[in-house]
């Protein structure tokens, strides 16, 4: 018999604000830990006044979206409730609330059906178009999964649970919005909870810590990436998700100046992708390779100030790279750009800046831009030379301008 989940709610909200234990939110709390797991059960009591007002301002979700089912009410009640508050939250159509006939069992396959074509389509469609069909489409999630039972249900739950993080990913990566992204990945994992998946749990807890990463928040995200390969192991996960995660945390490292222990990290990515591993590779998990592992190593090499071998690993990504890969694309240049403005290579790193700008053109990525600005930077002191110049005239066009501020 499968063990219990307890409130899958509550947990994850817990774990996305940053309490890691039961004893860390009890702390917080002022509360016994025992009143903890309790509220973590499979049947969590209505919390007092003052302890339901201190959970909604502590992790900021009402009760009901917190798992907790009203005194009277009925649990499917209360998940109809959640599920309206998530859609009224990104300022869509609420779910009904009135009783509902099930869904058939197809209601899975076409659901998930939506959900692979945006996970093809982020590649390349402007994110600003896709962004609204994927929070259409897990509004669409949030209200059938109260009509569903059993393993449609936890199929609906997991393909919603994609979507929201398809959307996090949008919001932060491409529209660089991270306080939003937190909110969208929060409801991912509550998603997740709601399928008992623990490897997409352990991916949408993973891109939680690149927010406080980006900070410059380094505890933050070593927290999350704790609690991102705890979820792992109960997996069981794959080769390519372990390697994925010491990228993460390789990528967390680097933003926070620990350099020498995100090449170790890198290190260990590549031994675990070389070994044979029995598990299958994920489906939803296309974001990485063995060739965007090599990017993350080109990146930290930069960083580090390994510049010949920094060079040599983008120049080998960029011949690695397929069509579908602009975005990724994108960033390769910027970084090669950023190799050879620190090796004094004013022209060529004006060059790559430029094939830069081309493919962001072609498909916009923030993350893109942001490498072909710090290039920019760096080459202040030589920003009366041509090259340079050059450079300015494509970077701050009007086409250019126009389109990285309405994003």
């Amino acid at each position: 018999m499968a063990r219990p989940a307890g409130n899958t709610r509550l947990k994850a909200s817990r774990l996305a604000a940053g309490y890691h234990s039961q004893q860390a939110l009890a702390d917080a709390l002022q509360v016994g830990v025992r009143q903890v797991r309790r509220w973590e059960s499979d049947t969590p009591p209505w919390p007092q006044p003052e302890a339901g007002r201190a959970l909604t301002r502590l992790l900021g979700q009402d009760l009901e979206a917190l798992g907790f089912t009203p005194p009277g009410g009925t649990t499917e009640r209360s998940r109809r409730t959640v599920l309206a508050a998530t859609a009224a939250a990104v300022g869509l159509a609420a779910v009904p609330t009135q009783a509902v006939a099930m869904q058939p069992a197809t209601a899975a396959d076409d659901y998930e059906a939506v959900t692979r074509s945006h996970r093809r389509l982020y590649w390349s469609v402007a994110p600003a178009t896709l962004h609204p069909a994927a929070i259409a489409h897990a509004t669409l999630g949030c209200a059938l999964l109260p009509q569903t039972a059993g393993q449609t249900r936890q199929r609906t739950a997991a393909a919603l649970a994609e979507t929201w993080l398809l959307a996090g990913r949008i919001e932060f990566f491409d529209l660089r919005d991270a306080d939003r992204a937190q909110e969208t990945l929060l409801r991912a994992l509550q998603a997740a909870g709601e399928a008992d998946d623990a490897l997409l749990g352990s991916a949408i807890l993973a891109h939680t810590a690149f927010i406080p990463a980006w900070a410059g928040d380094r505890d933050a995200a070593v927290e999350r990436m704790v609690a991102a390969r705890t979820y792992a192991r109960r997996g069981p996960a794959s080769a390519e998700l372990l390697a994925w995660l010491d990228a993460v945390e390789a990528e967390c490292e680097t933003r926070c100046g620990n350099i020498r222990t995100a090449l170790h990290l890198i290190g260990h990515a590549e031994d675990v992708l070389d070994t044979d591993n029995e598990h299958l590779s994920l489906e939803w998990l296309d974001w990485f390779s063995a060739v965007r592992l090599a990017a993350f190593k080109g990146n930290t090499q930069l960083r580090a100030g390994h510049l010949p071998q920094a060079r040599t690993t983008l120049l080998g990504v960029l011949d690695a790279l397929g069509p579908a890969e602009e975005k990724q694309r994108t960033v390769v240049l910027g970084d090669l750009a950023a190799v050879e403005a620190a090796a004094g290579n004013t022209e060529k790193a004006c060059g790559y800046a430029l094939s830069a700008l081309d493919q962001l053109e072609r498909s916009w990525y923030a993350m893109g831009m942001d490498r072909v600005r710090e290039v920019r930077r760096a080459l202040t002191p030589h920003q009366h030379e041509r090259c340079v110049q050059e450079l300015d005239d494509r970077l701050y066009g009007w086409s250019t301008t126009v389109s990285a501020l309405a994003r």
